[in-house]
């Protein structure tokens, strides 16, 4: 049975990772919602990379943690922070798209 992420995941959250990257972290509320996420094709590199439409390439880090019941992973942004046009430059409003994701 598929259950949207935020239903598994005690927080869920985006921040700066610099001028040029976001990180993204999610921390499960047992060990079970950890092992059922990292099972998940939801989850891959791939599908969060096509997520938020960036290439494999730009994704720089991709890392799960038992020890804290997280998964994290960092990509490139696609603006420097805080040039013309920025949207985000804490990156704080990131992390609303995995949200939905089914695992």
């Amino acid at each position: 049975m598929h259950k949207p992420l935020h239903k598994t995941a005690r927080i869920i959250r985006s921040k700066n990772a610099g001028p040029f990257a976001i990180t993204f972290d999610v921390f499960f509320n047992d060990i079970y919602c950890f092992n059922e996420a990292k099972r998940s094709e939801a989850l891959t590199r791939e599908a969060i990379c096509q997520l938020y439409a960036v290439a494999l390439d730009d994704l720089t880090q991709y890392v799960w943690v038992e020890a804290a019941l997280g998964f994290k992973f960092t990509f490139r942004r696609h603006w420097p922070q805080g040039s013309v046009n920025e949207r985000d430059t804490f990156g704080a409003q990131q992390h609303s798209r995995l949200y939905e994701v089914n695992i």
